[in-house]
């Protein structure tokens, strides 16, 4: 699903860093293609169940949602929860744990 034009020049712009802010059951977005979800109060109708879109919470879901499938009814449905599109990179930043790592030539 993609908004028209008009659509999306009416739709505020959110950077990533207030997108990730977004990431519990009390206020969670999820971005798809570009475009911003409030989804907070879709969690409970959600058919995959909540744990699905809180995985996904204050992410890039993109890919989950196209892994899954989701039908036309669902895609159409998506169109409730547009509230913006991402400013600024199109990629969100990837969140990694750093673990420690021994320093070369030491052996653990």
């Amino acid at each position: 699903f993609a908004p028209t034009s008009a659509e999306d020049k009416q739709l505020p712009k959110y950077i990533w860093e207030e997108i990730k802010e977004h990431s519990h059951s009390k206020s969670l977005w999820v971005v798809v293609h570009d475009n911003v979800y409030d989804v907070t109060k879709f969690l409970e109708e959600h058919p995959g169940g909540e744990e699905v879109l809180l995985e996904q919470a204050g992410r890039d879901a993109t890919e989950a949602f196209e892994d899954v499938g989701h039908s036309p009814d669902a895609r159409e449905l998506q169109k409730k929860y547009h509230i913006g599109t991402v400013s600024g990179p199109r990629k969100a930043p990837v969140q990694k744990k750093i673990q420690p790592t021994a320093p070369e030539g030491s052996s653990s």
